[in-house]
């Protein structure tokens, strides 16, 4: 009994060991067939709940890393409005498993190393997931569709831009009245050394397009800048936001960064200009001194001074622009230098006739055969020289004519002064007048009569005395020329008038015909035209003095 009650003993014993390290070698091999199933697992959960894991790391991409990714691109897929779930396919590759939208955007791949994880196939997963996937953006857009909000963000955002712009119109408006009622204090228009350049209709109008220009580029702009806000609502128009941005900003960042390189050259510039202007005032003084006559250099005149100082004031300033031109921007761009070369080719060809102008105007100035207030003669004009550029010669005529004469043509031209001597303490202008009387007259009477017209004419020098030249002996008359001074050339016509009509009067008093006869003489006795007391000394001729000037 007691071997029978042994045996059992041992035999359970050797049963129960034979159970428990079949058992342990059964776990064993659990763990090698499935060892990853033990890993850390990374949660898939573009909308909170969880749709599958990502277990394992690709490359330098953590599995975390890869999880967010997978996530992300979901969340993407949900928001775009225009969505098809029929878009969503598996795309087999030869490493992996790829689940694509639409052909070019890749969702997620998964991996033979994926696939061991689960210990199931690399398909199987990627038709699980797609299902997954799917299902989840189908649920969100039939519960939580983003394109209710989406419209709703648009009609607020245009509400928002339509306010905007009403009330920047409203307070263009306000200003827009406020400165035409205040008119009168704000327009006074615009002068510049007693230049009038702006009246004061003039700038409220240039003003008022100005304020219209500035309100519609403002208008514009808040449009503008609103699309991008407006575009980045739709997932589909988003790209264009970045592309409206850069339109702008691109130029507008150009323009800064070209501002900003320029700075140095513009404070050089700013430099320049300022020694030259202030070199240019220093002469100008220099100038205005020998104009006044407080300066005085020999053989230089004193009407020479503002002539002479806009020539240096000319080279000066063309010289500043030479020295200022490398610092300009694009000074060194081809387009910048073929503009240069095309306007001086232009000036070259059309400016001939104004440059031959300019310099016979220096000449004319440096020659001063007249000034402005004298009377001359240039060809068949006369008159009072009222201006003198560089490039004309403005005369006005007794008849109040206002003659332009090219100065190339008064160089070439022969010019009487009238008024030379006038100014001076000489005589005066001689003036001349010549009447023509027959031999039958005594030579004294003519010049008895001539002389008291002279002197009975206004505007006339009493001394010295007005005289008669007898400038011609013709075959039937005599030619007597009566002289005159005056101080008053510019009024040579009244004079001219006013001493022809006491030429008249003076010669009816003496009862002397003022005419040119003819004759025929036949000498058969007949008397001569001498008259009888020709040489007697009733008839002694005044006496008069001519002098040299």
């Amino acid at each position: 009994m007691k071997k029978k009650l042994l045996c059992f003993l041992v035999f359970f014993i050797t049963l129960f060991s034979s159970l428990v390290f079949a058992q342990k070698d059964s776990v064993q091999l659990s763990k090698t067939a499935v060892p990853e199933l033990t890993q850390k697992k990374y949660p898939v959960a573009p909308f909170r709940d969880t749709l599958f894991y990502v277990y394992n790391k690709v490359g330098s991409f953590s599995a975390e890393s890869r999880a967010d990714a997978i996530a992300g691109k979901i969340r993407k897929l949900y928001e775009d409005s225009f969505f098809k779930e029929d878009s969503i396919s598996v795309v087999p590759s030869d490493i992996s498993q790829d689940i694509m939208y639409k052909n070019d955007f890749v969702i997620m791949s998964i991996l033979e190393i994926d696939a061991k994880a689960e210990n199931q196939t690399a398909a199987y997963i990627a038709k699980r997931n797609l299902s997954l996937i799917k299902k989840a953006i189908i649920y969100q857009n039939e519960n939580y569709s983003m394109l209710p909000k989406r419209l709703g963000y648009t009609a607020l955002l245009i509400l928002i831009i339509s306010i905007v712009l009403y009330f920047v119109g409203k307070a263009f408006n306000r200003v827009k009245l406020h400165i035409l009622k205040n008119s009168d204090k704000y327009f006074k228009g615009f002068n510049y050394n007693n230049i009038k350049i702006l009246s004061p209709q003039k700038q409220q109008s240039l003003l008022m397009q100005l304020y219209s220009f500035v309100k519609g580029i403002t208008l514009v702009l808040i449009v503008y800048l609103s699309l991008p806000i407006l575009f980045s609502i739709f997932p589909a128009t988003e790209a264009y936001t970045t592309t409206l941005l850069r339109w702008i900003l691109t130029p507008a960042k150009l323009a800064v960064m070209g501002f900003v390189d320029f700075l140095p050259s513009l404070v050089t510039i700013v430099v320049i200009v300022f020694i030259f202007k202030y070199t240019i005032k220093v002469i100008r003084f220099f100038f205005d001194e020998i104009k006044k006559e407080n300066i005085k250099i020999d053989g230089f005149y004193s009407d020479w001074a503002m002539p002479t100082f806009n020539i240096v004031r000319f080279l000066l300033l063309a010289f500043m622009v030479v020295i200022i031109f490398p610092y300009l921007p694009g000074s060194d761009s081809p387009i910048f230098k073929g503009v240069s070369v095309f306007v001086g080719i232009l000036f070259s060809l059309g400016s001939s006739n104004a440059i031959a102008n300019m310099v016979a105007g220096l000449v004319i100035t440096y020659m001063r055969p007249f000034k402005i207030g004298d009377f001359i003669k240039i060809g068949d004009v006369s008159g009072e020289v009222i201006e003198k550029t560089a490039l004309v010669t403005r005369i006005r005529t007794p008849k109040f004519e206002d003659i332009t004469i090219p100065n190339a043509t008064v160089l070439s031209s022969t010019s009487t002064n009238y008024s030379s001597n006038t100014k001076q303490v000489n005589n005066g202008l001689l003036i001349h007048s010549t009447v023509s009387i027959g031999y039958d007259v005594p030579w004294a009477a003519i010049h008895k009569a001539l002389i008291d017209a002279a002197l009975k004419t206004e505007m006339v020098e009493k001394t010295p005395q007005p005289f008669v030249l007898q400038t011609s002996l013709d075959d039937f008359y005599v030619s007597y020329q009566i002289n005159v001074y005056t101080k008053h050339p510019t009024q040579q016509p009244l004079i001219y008038s006013s001493l022809h009509q006491n030429i008249q009067d003076s010669f009816n008093a003496a009862g002397i015909e003022i005419m040119s006869p003819h004759y025929n003489a036949v000498r058969d006795g007949n008397n001569t035209t001498i008259p009888e007391n020709y040489l007697k000394d009733d008839y002694e001729a005044p006496s008069f003095n001519i002098k040299k000037q």
